[in-house]
């Protein structure tokens, strides 16, 4: 079975690279891939609505949910799992960008883009809400695209982060004071 996902994942991978990185797409995914980078994209996101009476208890769910997935992903799971990136372990697999010297599993930058998108969906007026989640999207393929990430990888960090964006929204709505209604 798990020999079976990784020549899945291998697969899909050489695919990207033979068929689909172009000279055109390519310097676009790598600055794509790049503004992810420590979740700053998306830290700066939830910095500016802070700013903002109507937008704070977003700002403050986004900050929560990535911290959380700083915390469930890379320095708990990353760890346990210890999953070496694709381009060690297939040998014509290229990446586009820099060896990174941390584990594979989950993809980091996609579980931080999906826990900030995943409260930005919910919390924002759907043109601000979804365009955000499309973004975060656009991060996660750009992973695969040059190559430092396997497809399984991608998806469980979505996954991950997708959870941890409803769990800091539940913790912020616990503690969050509302308004009093009907008071004068």
């Amino acid at each position: 079975m798990i020999h079976t996902l990784l020549e899945f994942d291998a697969g899909i991978l050489l695919f990207l690279q033979e068929f689909v990185r172009n000279r055109f797409l390519t310097p676009v995914l790598v600055f794509i891939t790049r503004l992810g980078d420590a979740g700053m994209i998306w830290i700066a996101l939830s910095l500016i609505f802070l700013c903002f009476k109507k937008t704070r208890r977003t700002g403050c769910m986004s900050l929560l949910a990535l911290f959380f997935s700083l915390c469930v992903n890379n320095l708990l799971l990353k760890q346990i799992v210890a999953r070496t990136r694709p381009y060690d372990a297939i040998p014509d697999l290229v990446p586009l960008v820099a060896r990174l010297t941390d584990f594979s599993f989950p993809s980091g930058h996609s579980a931080a883009a999906f826990s900030a998108a995943g409260v930005f969906v919910k919390t924002l007026p759907k043109r601000f809400g979804i365009p955000l989640f499309l973004f975060a999207v656009v991060i996660a393929l750009s992973r695969l695209y040059v190559g430092v990430h396997y497809p399984s990888d991608v998806l469980c960090g979505v996954i991950s982060g997708l959870l941890i964006s409803y769990a800091a929204r539940f913790c912020v709505d616990k503690v969050w004071r509302q308004p009093e209604s009907g008071t004068a």
